[in-house]
């Protein structure tokens, strides 16, 4: 599901006030990463994720890597924390505007 930029600014005015949830080490994803990742963004539908690495390209492949295996679309992301939006399979708390 591709987010539109209104969407996007939506979301991020959501995300303002949380806290990273989800922290990956300089070791990289591992499957408990991943999992954690899961399990949490089907529950909140919007979370944060901390992202340490050795150097900017390299924190960029791992946030792309987990917006891939997560199924979620990323919608910012500032220096090492990266704001992950999907939305609940179940049932959806956020309400995106058109």
């Amino acid at each position: 599901m591709a987010l539109s930029e209104s969407q996007k600014k939506y979301l991020r005015g959501l995300g303002h006030h949380l806290k990273p949830v989800v922290m990956v080490g300089d070791a990289g994803i591992s499957e408990s990463v991943l999992k954690e990742f899961e399990q949490t963004i089907e529950h909140h539908e919007l979370i944060k994720v901390r992202v340490r690495g050795i150097d900017r390209d390299h924190r960029d492949r791992m946030i792309a890597e987990i917006a891939r295996q997560g199924n979620a679309n990323l919608v910012q992301r500032i220096g090492n924390i990266a704001l992950f939006y999907r939305p609940a399979r179940k049932k959806q708390h956020i309400k995106l505007p058109r």
